[in-house]
């Protein structure tokens, strides 16, 4: 199934629901960055998250940054993600794994840490972006982004994001949120009911390999609330926004005594995007060109 994100409502628009798929894109993320299983589903985690929270925005443009900083031994986490279906991140230690947790699954949680916090900023295109900070309650990532809609959003949500990867690589991953809105908000039963049918579900990637649509898993959590999907099926990509130009850039900034000393000594210079891992190389014919570049600007 291609990666997509889907759409929906349900009690009479007094719940948002929100699906997506990321197994292409996570698979993707794996081999550039040569990911452990453990770093696979926690970059994936936080990459489903980043999609799903930037789906609400408005403004085209809009874009969700998500900061993971625990005391695990992965280091921590940076993720971007764009209205557009657009998402990209890195971890600090992409090698680390560890032994399955107490469940025996991936331990997201022992790998990320418990001590830290999430940091979430979002971009509406314009003016200064909204920033957010929350201490982290268990490193799964999912339960740290619904803490965070919650405590700083006020939003009452739940979210199932998951990543299943083997010695073939990633075979499901994705997530959903739900979250009850402000006119609906006042009824408990109904934010205790949407909590209940999450938690009673063995994950979101055992739906996937299933055989189970974005819809099919909707109708399973909200089919009998009135569950509205909306029309539109979004495509959602792993895609970076660097190129060699950006990196010329970045390196004319180091200044004519820097670049001269990478002439002389390098001969060239080598930059890799921490996003993407692609590596980039400039030789020593641009790099004088750069030297000559500042000097007519400084004439």
């Amino acid at each position: 199934m291609a990666d997509q994100l889907i759409r929906a409502t349900a009690a009479d628009g007094g719940i948002r629901a929100v699906g997506v798929i990321t197994t292409r894109l996570t698979e993707e993320a794996r081999q550039r960055h040569q990911l452990s299983y453990v770093a696979t589903a926690a970059l994936g985690r936080a990459m489903s998250s980043s999609l799903l929270l930037a789906s609400n925005m408005k403004r085209e443009g809009s874009r969700v940054n998500l900061r993971i900083k625990g005391n695990g031994p992965l280091g921590g986490l940076l993720v971007d993600a764009g209205l557009d279906g657009t998402v990209r991140g890195y971890i600090e230690n992409p090698r680390v794994e560890l032994p399955p947790n107490s469940k025996g699954k991936l331990d997201v949680g022992g790998a990320i840490g418990k001590d830290g916090y999430l940091y979430v900023v979002r971009d509406i295109g314009y003016g200064y972006p909204y920033s957010s900070t929350v201490e982290l309650v268990s490193g799964e990532i999912g339960d740290d982004v619904a803490n965070y809609l919650m405590t700083s959003e006020q939003t009452p949500s739940a979210l199932l994001v998951g990543v299943f990867v083997s010695s073939k690589g990633v075979s499901a991953s994705g997530g959903v949120l739900l979250q009850v809105l402000p006119k609906a908000a006042r009824d408990e039963s109904l934010v205790a009911l949407l909590d209940s049918r999450v938690s009673q579900l063995s994950g979101f990637t055992p739906l996937l390999r299933a055989g189970k649509t974005l819809t099919e898993i909707m109708e399973q959590l909200v089919g009998d609330l009135g569950l509205s999907i909306l029309p539109e099926v979004q495509m959602v990509r792993f895609d970076c926004r660097c190129s060699f130009s950006r990196v010329l850039g970045a390196l004319k900034m180091l200044g004519e005594a820097e670049l001269r000393d990478m002439i002389e000594k390098d001969e060239g210079a080598e930059a890799t995007c921490q996003f993407c891992g692609e590596v980039y190389k400039a030789t020593k014919e641009e790099l004088t060109q750069l030297v000559e570049d500042l000097r007519a600007g400084s004439s």
